[in-house]
């Protein structure tokens, strides 16, 4: 059986939530991707072109610090990493985290949480992006995600 790592960024709690019914529904092992400096309301306001969210993720570029690092990552075979959707991207802070780790040999799945945006664009440029790492699926999920929803896409 494999072992499942859950790791994932969450600016308001909406991609916690559902990481953590996924982690309940699989067994799996969570990791929270945390931003050194967290993300205010202010920061977070995409209608300013000059708050924070908007600067990094108009710069390509941009890799915002992570507080902690997975010190076991050897011990997983699959790596889930969720996030809410920006931009119809992944937050930067993302990439922070596939490039301090190596995620070689390991299937990589991808959940996203979003008031509207699908998951397609920001998973492809991931898979593109990253065309020596094994990105499998990814997922759009609701708060109400249920055991269903997750078994059928992860454990097939």
């Amino acid at each position: 059986m494999s072992k499942i790592l859950i790791s994932y960024f969450s600016a308001s709690g909406v991609t916690k939530g559902v990481a953590n019914k996924i982690a309940e529904y699989t067994g799996g092992d969570l990791f929270e991707i945390e931003p050194v400096n967290k993300y205010t309301d202010e920061d977070l306001n995409w209608n300013n072109n000059n708050s924070r969210s908007s600067v990094e993720m108009n710069n390509p570029l941009s890799r915002p610090e992570i507080k902690n690092k997975v010190s076991n990552l050897s011990d997983y075979d699959t790596v889930l990493i969720g996030f809410p959707v920006w931009w119809d991207l992944a937050p930067r802070i993302i990439n922070t985290f596939v490039e301090e780790n190596n995620l070689e040999n390991k299937k990589i799945f991808c959940f996203v949480t979003s008031g509207g945006s699908n998951v397609n664009n920001s998973f492809n440029i991931l898979k593109n992006t990253y065309g020596n790492l094994n990105f499998v699926s990814a997922k759009r999920f609701e708060t109400t995600v249920s055991e269903n929803d997750v078994t059928n896409w992860i454990l097939v």
